[in-house]
């Protein structure tokens, strides 16, 4: 599988202040966060320098995505443990999704958190949003810093290990303002994460065009701007050898009403 990664392209990140992140911080330390529950499977090689002060630019026909690492690796830790503690989870149907007129079971934790009122529906599952946690807030107000966006709502998927995955798709729904990028950030073990072009998929593809892999590092915020969620797909395969959880908080933009 080849991965098609532009030369990095820096700017600096805008993102929280040391003295904004104290408070964050000192509470981790306070309550023993950092007790080795994300480092097993964590990557040291991928706190670089480099992405911790810069976006790396990743492009392909139609795809348009931003990478850089948001929160250094303590942080990240305390964070992660933050959000065990907080999110609940779906549970009961909400826990199931409909493709092609078939029901499955969701192979992954899921909740979803935003401001009042705001529904996000996709594969025949509505999800009211429930209120933002103290961390959730924090973590989008560190997303909007560094972007330049405002996100109203957030999908949360945990995956257990690499057992845990999700299915091809595209974050297309009517709800979702499409002038507003996704922000994805992951916290705990590093996954693969691939984009599929919508020409080259299945048996009856049209063209043979690269899929574009990445793995998305403890602590990372990767940003898929427009038009990528028009022509190519993207997963989180299964991965067996992945032994430690994964927690992802993507970041959207709802329009009131679905209207865009």
């Amino acid at each position: 599988m080849d991965t098609f990664v532009s030369q990095t392209r820096k700017r600096n990140i805008d993102g929280t202040t040391d003295e904004q992140r104290e408070p964050v911080l000192k509470k981790c330390k306070e309550e023993e966060c950092n007790q080795g529950i994300v480092k097993e499977d964590v990557k040291e090689d991928a706190y670089l320098t480099e992405f911790s002060q810069s976006w790396q630019k990743i492009e392909a026909e139609g795809l348009d995505c931003d990478y850089a690492l948001l929160f250094p690796k303590e942080e990240a830790d305390c964070l992660y443990t933050q959000l065990e503690e907080e999110v609940v989870y779906l549970t009961g149907d909400k826990t199931k999704i409909q493709v092609f007129g078939k029901v499955y079971n969701v192979p992954r934790k899921q909740a979803s958190c935003g401001d009042a009122g705001l529904t996000y529906t996709y594969s025949g599952v509505s999800l009211q949003a429930s209120p933002w946690t103290p961390t959730l807030e924090y973590i989008r107000d560190a997303v909007t810093k560094a972007t330049g966006q405002t996100f109203n709502f957030v999908l949360i998927n945990r995956y257990k290990d690499g057992h845990d995955h999700m299915g091809e798709h595209r974050d297309d729904e009517r709800e979702l303002d499409p002038l507003c990028p996704i922000a994805s950030v992951s916290l705990g073990a590093v996954r693969d994460f691939v984009f599929r072009h919508r020409e080259s998929r299945g048996k009856q593809r049209r063209r043979q065009i690269n899929p574009v892999k990445l793995e998305l590092a403890h602590g990372s915020l990767l940003l898929i701007n427009s038009p990528t969620n028009t022509h190519w797909y993207h997963s989180l395969p299964a991965r067996k050898r992945v032994l430690t959880p994964r927690i992802n908080l993507t970041f959207r933009r709802i329009l009131q009403h679905g209207k865009k």
